[in-house]
């Protein structure tokens, strides 16, 4: 079967997307937190094999210096199929023209992100709304 992409909101099924990202290992949010931040995001994508969503992911964008992507996630069963390459290359394709693209990776996906030449960042800094958590699975340094 071969996916739909979609890059509107307005037919998204929010829980669905909300299951998705804890099914993906990438924490809960909460179909109310996901539905403002992608409908407060330049570029969406949601991919569907039928009527079921597999992946999505999103870039908030300025039009101009800085496209960042983010919450780009897939399904377990669809990692490793050429879903997940094709999310970044779209969400790239869409960034064309900003001066900088940015990901904020999960650590141990660097190498799958270093393919599309995403390279660390050496000043790159965050503040957490749990900066513990944060620091135990590997996403900042602490002090």
């Amino acid at each position: 079967m071969n996916p739909t992409w979609k890059n509107e909101t307005k037919d998204v099924n929010w829980q669905e997307l909300s299951a998705l990202y804890r099914a993906a290992g990438m924490g809960s949010k909460s179909p109310e937190s996901l539905q403002t931040a992608f409908t407060n995001s330049r570029y969406c994508l949601f991919v569907y094999l039928g009527q079921r969503l597999v992946g999505a992911g999103r870039a908030m964008a300025d039009g101009a210096d800085c496209s960042y992507l983010c919450d780009i996630a897939l399904l377990p069963e669809f990692q490793g199929k050429g879903f997940g390459q094709k999310i970044v290359s779209r969400l790239m394709e869409l960034s064309r023209g900003h001066r900088k693209i940015i990901l904020f990776a999960v650590p141990g996906k660097e190498p799958f992100y270093a393919r599309f030449g995403f390279r660390r960042m050496k000043t790159a800094m965050a503040i957490f709304e749990n900066q513990q958590t944060a620091i135990e699975c590997g996403l900042v340094e602490a002090e």
